[in-house]
């Protein structure tokens, strides 16, 4: 009886080792929610949280290239923040925004200041409704040129 009672105690834990576990395969998340998950993280200056949920969305977002461009910018990385500006425009070369910041990177390191004001007109030129930011960073390139 006691070894009956060893057995199906011995068999039952061997059992439990052997359940199955729940695994998730795809993201929960849409983009859109890496994304705003992204901007809280970096709101509340946690920049490397926003990073890794930029690069979340950014697997099917291009926008989040240029988010990632911003928090580099912010931490001083201007190489990152570059390659991110320019990543960003190779996927959506409409995207207004990234010509915007891009130009403004330029216009920060004083360099490409031909290239930077291209891009400014360029983003002018796709979204005139942001025409009074773009329209500044245009004219600070102007200045910085002349």
């Amino acid at each position: 009886m006691i070894l009956l009672r060893f057995l199906c105690i011995l068999s039952l834990f061997l059992c439990s080792c052997s359940l199955p576990r729940i695994i998730v395969l795809d993201d929960p998340l849409t983009p859109e929610e890496h994304l705003n998950l992204g901007v809280s993280y970096e709101k509340q200056g946690e920049l490397d949280g926003a990073l890794k949920e930029y690069g979340l969305a950014a697997k099917r977002l291009p926008l989040a290239y240029v988010y990632m461009g911003n928090v580099y910018l912010a931490k001083g990385d201007r190489a990152s923040a570059e390659k991110y500006y320019l990543r960003a425009l190779e996927r959506d070369p409409q995207n207004a925004d990234a010509c915007n910041n891009l130009a403004w990177l330029y216009y920060l390191e004083g360099k490409n200041l031909e290239e930077a004001e291209r891009l400014a007109r360029r983003a002018l030129e796709l979204n005139p409704a942001k025409a009074p930011i773009y329209r500044d960073t245009l004219e600070k390139i102007r200045d910085k040129r002349n």
